[in-house]
């Protein structure tokens, strides 16, 4: 079905879509994070033990990374390696394919479909890791879309946060990777995601918080659509 899809020349407009509320249905590493944690009984009280001081620090952008690591940490210790956390990850993907399936958002996967269509250079830059995007994408034939997302690697005899791709660093590891060109257009629902929308020509806010309508429109450019995919309990405008 990918093979459907035209090779986008070297300039072709480049579209970066978030993936948590924007494609998905939800916060996809959370969902991940929760599941490794359940694993055991000693996981789960740990979890709880720290979630007094890492839940507070996710809330922030500052100590987020310093937060969700925590988190990954607990779900993830015994595991050294990222090749036993990607088949951890398939493993979940493969476990939870129904209720995975169910949160992709067809509105926004139309407008997704439709770039790669026109042969614009798609590209998901995700604060999730981004086996777990690709591995939900492969659900809908979109698993070659270059993914960027948060890295994780060994840490004290599990798994942490090394570079987490959210705010101003996902926009230095859109760079990283290639990508040069000016962003054409960018989706996302997140004020975390504000350097890529600023950066880009054609900014779309998707699936917004209530409360973070007033300042989408406040620090981007007149005009700028505020859309609902159908997203439940988030605000935009109904997609037509």
């Amino acid at each position: 079905m990918s093979e459907a899809y035209p090779s986008p020349s070297a300039d072709a407009p480049l579209v970066v879509f978030d993936f948590d509320h924007t494609l998905y249905d939800g916060d996809s590493g959370s969902h991940l994070f929760k599941w490794l944690i359940g694993r055991a009984w000693w996981r789960r009280v740990l979890a709880l033990l720290i979630a007094p001081v890492a839940g507070p620090l996710v809330a922030f952008l500052p100590t987020r990374r310093r937060g969700i690591s925590a988190f990954v940490w607990v779900g993830t210790f015994g595991i050294s390696t990222r090749t036993e956390l990607d088949a951890l990850i398939d493993r979940y993907v493969q476990t939870h394919a129904p209720a995975i399936r169910a949160r992709l958002l067809p509105q926004a996967l139309e407008v997704f479909q439709k770039h790669r269509a026109a042969g614009d250079r798609v590209l998901v830059a995700t604060g999730a890791p981004p086996e777990l995007a690709r591995a939900i994408l492969a659900f809908v034939a979109h698993q070659d879309v270059p993914v960027i997302g948060t890295l994780l690697g060994p840490k004290l005899g599990a798994m942490g946060v090394l570079r987490h791709c959210h705010y101003a660093m996902k926009m230095t590891m859109i760079r990283e990777a290639g990508y040069a060109q000016p962003v054409a257009s960018a989706y996302s629902d997140s004020s975390a995601d504000l350097p890529l929308l600023q950066a880009a020509q054609q900014p779309v806010v998707v699936n917004p918080k209530a409360g973070r309508v007033a300042m989408f429109q406040r620090v981007l450019p007149q005009g700028t659509p505020i859309l609902n995919w159908g997203c439940p309990g988030r605000a935009g405008a109904k997609a037509a």
